[in-house]
């Protein structure tokens, strides 16, 4: 080996060993100022309590002075050295050791001393021209580099007090990918809570702009909370166009996941017009009308959104339209339900029988629109008379029960508020929210939880359009920017035959029993009649005195309006009867009904 070989060998190792010790360097000095962060102010209400300590016991009479002093010495020690106080205070114990006992070493010892300082000295040297180079690969901006300057211990404490933040102090701020992310300290009557109500004076003490959104909740520790200025985005440079191999719903936004929502969930979707509710759901629609045992059934009265899945979905369009959808929707369920084996728990979904998942865009204008419908019946004496319809009683069944049958409800609406925009019986049924921006910390409250502003779940606060906070009881409340579907796209989409009741097949033709009523007048079985009605008259049969009609809603599952039409077609049928105090009972004697 030559040695200019040899010369490049030990240049590289130098050049590694100095690299390793620069990088050890840094890492402990971070930690050595993480640490001073979080135990000086320790040590400063230690001294008060000392103070207070003797000014209660002068003469040390006591053991509360004497404790007071021990916990100060404690919390002394456990503050660490800056890192160049500690490396002076090892090259002072050196030095002096090395002034005492070497003169007593031979030369021989002297001269591997010297190649050892000589490599230290080159190592040094490596590490000063070395360390500002960032490991991370995170550059800040001009932006955060003044934000980072004015989070420092330092600065804080020098402006907090008139700016209004007196009792508090920040930690040591980083840079991640998510934006910079800083430890705040609580004294005194500040809680998460009330510095969360005072980001004004924090956004001023900080010089920031008022568009930068800031995050702030409780820290992993009583006595902190956690500032997070949200300057860049995990999911910045990502193409956030869909694809068929780009399928996922988002990104998020912080940890750059790809953020999925499986089939089988009841959905609310929420956000104020122009959020992007109708381009975040595509993704999902897409993935409810894909495979052989999905079916997609869409609700929207405004005419827009459903008109481009036409041609692979079920879509109803008019009042009268979600009225029948509905009617077909609550059978099909019912059905289900009576034939589900016993021991199982949901439905398992066929070509024959798939997945519904069945999407209300708008619920708002469901609730007005499709609510009071007029419809024209013929009585039992041949006359036409007119009767008011609506579509959420089967709704709310479907959101009640429709989950054991494979029969998911998707609410979707730009009035995020109960009873304008949110049934009352459908939202405590829903289990995962998909929140984008709303106008109000209310409408908030409302789709992401009474606890969505402790929590972080700050919707009010989102950008539009096109970001979106999922609450599924997993997710942290990480925004996510969700990917944009084009409308073309989805009419580009592959037909597929919408899902209808008349092609669904029977109850006979899945193995169930055929329910009939049988009376004396006739010798011949009367037509099936359908699940609600034979389920209202087996709980009247089993009871051992007449019911009330608001009980049927207990003893069958069904919902108000599904026993409501029940009883009507039974009780012109005659096959039961109301008592003089308005109670139901089977007809007796010569009538009998049998199941």
């Amino acid at each position: 080996m030559s040695h200019g070989q040899v010369w490049r060998t030990h240049r590289q190792y130098a050049a590694t060993a100095a690299r390793w010790t620069a990088d050890h360097w840094r890492k402990e000095a971070e930690r050595r100022r993480a640490l001073r962060a979080e135990r000086k102010p320790l040590v400063r209400d230690a001294r008060r309590a000392l103070a207070t300590a003797r000014a209660i016991d002068p003469e040390g009479v006591t053991p509360l002075r004497h404790r007071a002093e021990r916990e100060l010495r404690t919390a002394k020690r456990r503050v660490p050295d800056p890192m160049w106080l500690f490396a002076t205070k090892t090259a002072t114990a050196l030095g002096v050791a090395g002034y005492v006992w070497l003169p007593q070493v031979s030369a021989r010892a002297w001269v591997w001393s010297a190649i050892a300082v000589v490599a230290a000295v080159t190592a040094l040297s490596v590490w000063i021209a070395v360390r500002e180079r960032d490991t991370t690969g995170l550059k800040p901006s001009a932006e955060e580099s003044a934000l980072l300057k004015r989070l420092q211990p330092q600065h804080w404490k020098e402006h907090a007090e008139q700016r209004g933040m007196a009792g508090t102090l920040t930690g040591r701020p980083k840079l991640t990918e998510a934006g910079i992310v800083c430890a705040v300290r609580l004294d005194g009557t500040w809680t998460a809570t009330k510095l969360r109500a005072a980001e004004d004076h924090i956004r001023a003490l900080l010089g920031a702009r008022t568009s930068l959104r800031m995050q702030i909740k409780a820290g992993k520790q009583g006595g902190w909370a956690e500032l997070t200025l949200r300057t860049r985005s995990a999911a910045d440079g990502d193409d956030l166009t869909w694809t068929p191999e780009r399928r996922s719903l988002g990104i998020d936004t912080v940890t750059g996941e790809q953020v999925t929502v499986p089939l089988g969930e009841r959905l609310l979707i929420a956000g104020r017009s122009g959020a992007g509710k109708s381009v975040a759901s595509r993704p999902l629609l897409f993935d409810a009308s894909e495979g052989a045992t999905n079916a997609l059934v869409i609700i929207d009265l405004k005419r827009v959104e459903g008109r481009l899945w036409d041609h692979r979905a079920r879509v109803a369009s008019t009042p009268h339209e979600v009225i029948d959808v509905t009617d077909e929707l609550e059978t099909e369920m019912l059905e289900r339900l009576a034939i589900l084996p016993k021991g199982q728990d949901t439905w398992t979904p066929t070509p024959d029988r798939p997945r519904i998942t069945v999407v209300v865009d708008e619920g708002a204008e469901v609730m007005t629109a499709a609510d009071k419908v007029p419809y024209e019946t013929e009585t039992a004496d041949g006359k036409t008379r007119t009767v008011n319809r609506s579509a959420l009683p089967a709704l709310e069944s479907l959101a009640r029960m429709g989950r054991a049958a494979c029969i998911d409800l998707w609410w979707m609406t730009q009035k995020p508020t109960i009873g304008d925009g949110i049934p009352k019986q459908i939202a405590p049924q829903i289990g995962v929210s998909i929140c984008l921006a709303v106008r109000t910390p209310a409408e908030a409250r409302v789709v992401l939880g009474e606890d969505a502003q402790a929590k972080g779940w700050n919707a009010d606060e989102l950008p539009v359009p096109g970001v979106a906070l999922i609450r599924d009881g997993k997710r942290k409340p990480d925004p996510v920017k969700v990917r944009y579907m084009d409308k073309a796209v989805v009419i580009a989409l592959p037909d597929r035959t919408p899902w209808s009741r008349s092609v669904a097949p029977t109850v006979e033709s899945a193995g169930a029993p055929t329910l009939t009523l049988v009376t004396n007048t006739a010798t011949e079985a009367a037509p099936a009649v359908d699940s609600a009605a034979a389920r209202v008259v087996k709980a009247i049969e089993t009871a051992d005195e007449p019911v009330r009609q608001k009980d049927l809603v207990t003893l069958t599952g069904l919902s108000k309006g599904a026993v409501s039409k029940a009883v009507k077609a039974l009780t012109t049928g005659g096959t039961i009867v109301r008592t003089s105090d308005g109670r139901l009972t089977a007809t007796r004697g010569d009538e009998s009904a049998a199941a």
